[in-house]
């Protein structure tokens, strides 16, 4: 199968189904063992086009009158990423694409896309003064969300900056038990390393190296997860809960900040998440977690003098932070999400912070930029807000994220 006609094949199953992106990707590469090469100009096309709905969408309208049965639609669609959105080279764009028509659409596809080709200068042109929405194939409500909270300029920044394909990072790390190859993997990637605001992370080049993860000397992790493990401090010898763990890379970071010294109870609500989560913490050597499937929707999970030095929370969101990386989320959200997901964030924070100690902290923390997942639901908690971290992808140039410590 080629990398198109996978994309395709993707978009198609995408749109039929509930199924993520990813989850449909990585079925079909593995199905039809795409070469990784293959796999990553699917990949793009699949994932670019997605974030690119709305743009080749009009472009088409404006192109072709009428109606298109839904897998023309389609492969047009894909065709017109690539030669708007992407490097890909315009001929190798149109005739491929025209292959993956049927053939009594192949004319078709054909016309359309080669009078899409002359005129490109026109429509880029144009597409600069199109509704944001349309340009940048955001759903209105969220533009509009986001010009109240942080303005128009701050806005289009962020709306550019989730319809570029994310960088790659990693956390190197430091419970491995080959101390030898430890120090390999520091120095060839010191030039990568992101320095004193991201200790122990680097940016990937290239295809991450296999070997590396396998042996649990990196972990695939943005830098913007780093700020609620490092706002809560964890000590060595200190009793952690981390409630929200799957899966189990802010934990596996927590046991490296505490040296596997101290133990760490790590919780979550599915248990093939957590299955995820314990062969996670296992390759990189977290020998001081106690993994255990826990609802914390469902009132009180755990003995109830169990008490914690350190609560790390990090609250189910609307991922609004993300979409750049989780190529779905713009297109699943709904106007009262927002709301729905700030109630729920409230009533984990009131239970789980009933297991602190007295001089106890809790860190809440989100991988949305929403004030109402965030500054309003601390707000509301009851506790003394002590410092607040966050990360906004327009300034900072990583994943957003907000992180907030707490004490009773």
């Amino acid at each position: 199968m080629s990398a198109r006609n996978c994309a395709l094949k993707a978009l198609n199953t995408w749109e039929d189904t509930s199924i993520y992106a990813d989850e449909i990707l990585s079925d079909l590469a593995k199905k039809f063992q795409l070469s990784s090469a293959d796999r990553g100009l699917a990949q793009e096309i699949f994932y670019g086009t997605i974030r690119n709905l709305f743009l080749v969408d009009e472009i088409i309208e404006q192109l072709r009158r009428g109606r298109i049965k839904p897998g023309t639609q389609n492969v047009l669609r894909i065709g017109l990423y690539q030669i708007f959105c992407s490097g890909i080279a315009n001929h190798a764009a149109v005739n491929e694409t025209v292959n993956l028509a049927r053939p009594h659409e192949k004319s078709l596809v054909n016309a359309i896309l080669r009078n899409a080709l002359r005129r490109e200068e026109k429509f880029k042109s144009d597409i600069t003064t199109w509704p944001l929405e349309d340009q940048f194939s955001h759903s209105r409500f969220l533009i509009k969300r986001w010009e109240k909270q942080f303005g128009e300029t701050a806005t289009r920044s962020l709306l550019k900056w989730n319809n570029t394909p994310p960088s790659v990072f990693a956390r190197i790390n430091h419970l491995a038990a080959n101390k030898e190859a430890l120090e390999k993997v520091e120095l060839e990637t010191e030039s990568y390393s992101l320095g004193k605001e991201y200790p122990h992370f680097f940016q990937v080049k290239g295809a991450p190296n296999s070997e590396w993860l396998h042996e649990g000397l990196i972990y695939i992790q943005d830098p913007s997860t780093s700020h609620s493990c490092r706002l809560l401090d964890p000590k060595p010898g200190e009793v952690v809960l981390d409630a929200c763990a799957a899966p189990g890379g802010k934990t596996g970071y927590l046991a490296q900040l505490m040296r596997n010294e101290g133990e760490i109870i790590a919780t979550d609500s599915s248990s093939q998440r957590l299955k995820k989560t314990r062969e996670n913490l296992e390759r990189l050597g977290a020998s001081q977690v106690d993994i255990r499937e826990v609802d914390w929707t469902q009132g009180s999970c755990l003995a109830k003098d169990r008490q914690f030095d350190a609560i790390l929370l990090d609250v189910p969101c609307t991922n609004s932070g993300v979409i750049r990386r989780r190529v779905d989320v713009r297109w699943r959200l709904q106007p009262d999400d927002f709301s729905r997901q700030a109630k729920l964030q409230s009533e984990l924070l009131a239970r789980v912070s009933n297991y602190l100690k007295p001089n106890g902290r809790i860190v809440y923390s989100t991988c949305s930029i929403d004030l109402e997942e965030n500054e309003a639901v601390i707000e509301s908690s009851g506790l003394q807000v002590e410092e607040v971290s966050r990360c906004l992808p327009w300034e900072d140039g990583y994943d957003g994220a907000f992180a907030a410590l707490l004490r009773p």
